[in-house]
C-alpha cells in the first residue's frame, strides 16, 4: 500500500517503515489459475471432479447441499441471533441505496427523448471464502445485496472441509440471505463451476465474492466472459489519527486488519509522534497476546508503516495517496474536516467509536467488498447498483426533431468517411421532405 513516492518523502517521519515489498501479481499464481482453467473447460465435470476430489476432498457424487442440509446447519442459537440483526442492517442499507436509484427519461432537445432503464443482472455467483478463516458475513454483501438490486438467481459456492461439510455458520449465513442454491466447491474450481456451467450450476452471469490469491487470479482470467466485482487482493487499512487518538484501540484496529493475512497492508498516519510511538509500543504488546500473532505479525512487520505527518492537510494528502480499502479517522475535532476532504477510499469509519471490523461483521449496514491496492483511486465498493444495468433507449417524438438531428448526422457522417452512417440519416430526411414532413 505505501507508495515508492511517499518512502522517498523527506517531509514524512517513518516511525516504521514496511519490511517487504507491496504484495504484487504472482506470475506463478496466474500460470496455475490460466492452466486449471484451460482444464476445467476443457474437460468439464471430468475435470472439476478431480479438483474438487484432490483439493476440496470431496467424493459425493454430487456438489449441491440438500435443502435438509442447509436447514440442519447447527449454529448456535444466539449466533442466529446476531447474524439476522447484521442481515437486516445490510439489508435496509441495501434498500435505502436502491431507493435513490432510479429509471430516468428527459427530453434532451424538442422531440428527442433518451433515457434509461435499471434492469438487475439475471444470473450472479457469489463465492464464500470459508478456508483459513469462515467468513460468515459474505453472504450478506454478496447473496443478499443483490437480491435486494432484483437479481433472480443467485447461488452460493463455499469450499467444504473435510468432514465433507461446509461451515455451519456459512451455510446458515447464506440461507437467511435468499441463496437459490448453495453448492460445496472451492477456489478456482469453484469459479469455473460458475462461469462453464459445471457441477450442476448454470452458466452466471456475474460472479462475487472475495478469495485467495488464486481466487482473485481466476477471477481476473474470467472477467469478459463474466462480470465481477472487483479485484481484490489483501485487506488493507489506514488509519488517521491525532494526539488525542487512544493507541490502545488505534493499535487494535490495525491488528485487526493484519490478521487476515500476512501480506494485509496496515498503516497509521498521524500529526502526533508521540502518539505514533505509543501505537508502536502497542502494537508489541499487544502481539504478545494475540492468538492470530503469527499471521498478524508478518503483516505488521512486512506490510505495517507509521508515518508522521506536519500537519492535516499532509495527512489527507498521504491518505489519498494510499487509496485505502477501509480507512479510520479518529481525531478530537477533524473527523468532519476529513470526511470532506478525503477522496481516495473504498469505506471511512469516522471516530474512535467506529471501526472497520463493525462493517466486516455487517453490523453498520455497509458493504464489505471493497477495493484493493490503490483502487479506490477510481471504483467505490460492492452495492446494490453495481447488480443493476442502466439500459439506455431513444426514441424521437415528430419529423421537424428527427429531422433537425438528421441534417447534423449527415454532416458529421461525410467528415468522418463514414458513408452508409450518412446514408442512414439522409434516407429518412429525404422520406420527410418527399412524403409532406410524414415519416413511418
Amino acid at each position: 500500500m505505501i507508495t515508492r513516492r511517499l518512502l522517498e518523502d523527506e517531509d514524512l517521519l517513518f516511525l516504521k517503515r514496511p519490511d517487504a515489498r507491496s504484495a504484487t501479481d504472482d506470475p506463478a499464481v496466474a500460470q496455475r489459475v490460466s492452466e486449471m482453467l484451460l482444464e476445467l473447460q476443457r474437460d468439464g465435470e471430468d475435470a472439476l471432479r478431480r479438483y474438487a476430489r484432490d483439493l476440496d476432498g470431496w467424493e459425493r457424487d454430487d456438489f449441491e447441499l440438500t435443502r435438509a442440509e442447509i436447514d440442519g446447519a447447527e449454529v448456535d442459537s444466539e449466533l442466529r441471533e446476531h447474524l439476522e440483526r447484521s442481515r437486516e442492517q445490510v439489508e435496509a442499507f441495501a434498500r435505502a441505496q436502491r431507493s435513490t436509484l432510479s429509471d430516468l427519461e428527459v427530453e434532451v432537445s424538442p422531440g428527442v427523448i433518451a433515457g434509461h432503464r435499471l434492469v438487475p443482472v439475471q444470473r450472479v455467483g457469489a463465492y464464500l471464502p470459508a478456508g483459513r478463516f469462515p467468513l460468515l458475513a459474505s453472504a450478506f454483501m454478496t447473496v443478499l445485496v443483490p437480491k435486494v438490486a432484483g437479481v433472480g438467481t443467485v447461488v452460493a459456492c463455499a469450499p467444504p472441509r473435510r468432514d465433507g461439510t461446509i461451515h455451519p455458520g456459512v451455510v446458515h449465513a447464506a440461507a437467511i440471505c435468499g441463496a437459490d442454491r448453495v453448492f460445496a466447491i472451492g477456489g478456482v474450481q469453484a469459479l469455473a463451476a460458475m462461469a462453464f456451467g459445471l457441477g450442476g450450476i448454470d452458466p452466471v452471469d456475474m460472479i462475487v465474492g472475495a478469495g485467495n490469491a488464486y481466487v482473485a487470479e481466476a477471477k481476473r482470467q474470467l472477467y469478459g466472459r463474466v462480470g465481477i466485482d472487483l479485484l481484490a487482493g489483501p485487506s488493507e487499512i489506514a488509519i488517521i489519527a491525532d494526539a488525542t487518538a487512544d493507541p490502545e484501540l488505534v493499535a487494535a484496529d490495525l491488528l485487526g486488519q493484519a490478521e487476515h493475512g500476512p501480506t494485509s497492508p496496515v498503516a497509521l498516519i498521524t500529526t502526533s509522534e508521540d502518539l505514533g510511538r505509543a501505537v508502536r509500543s502497542e502494537v508489541a504488546r499487544q502481539l504478545e497476546e494475540l492468538a492470530t500473532a503469527e499471521i498478524a505479525e508478518a503483516a505488521w512487520q512486512g506490510h505495517g508503516a507509521i508515518i508522521v505527518t506536519r500537519d492535516r492537510e499532509t495527512a489527507a494528502t498521504v491518505s489519498d495517496e494510499l487509496a485505502p480499502e477501509h480507512l479510520e479517522v479518529q481525531t478530537a475535532g477533524d473527523d468532519a474536516w476529513y470526511h470532506a476532504r478525503l477522496r481516495n477510499y473504498g469505506s471511512i469509519f469516522l471516530g474512535a467509536r467506529a471501526t472497520v471490523a463493525f462493517s466486516d461483521k455487517g453490523a453498520t449496514g455497509t458493504n464489505h467488498v471493497l477495493p484493493t491496492g490503490h483502487a479506490a483511486r477510481y471504483t467505490g465498493g460492492l452495492s446494490v447498483a453495481r447488480f443493476l444495468k442502466p439500459l439506455t433507449y431513444q426514441r424521437i417524438d415528430h419529423d421537424r426533431a428527427g429531422s433537425e438531428i438528421a441534417a447534423a448526422v449527415v454532416a458529421i457522417s461525410a467528415e468522418e468517411g463514414l458513408a452508409a452512417h450518412g446514408a442512414t440519416a439522409a434516407k429518412r430526411l429525404a422520406r420527410v421532405e418527399l412524403e409532406g414532413g410524414r415519416t413511418r
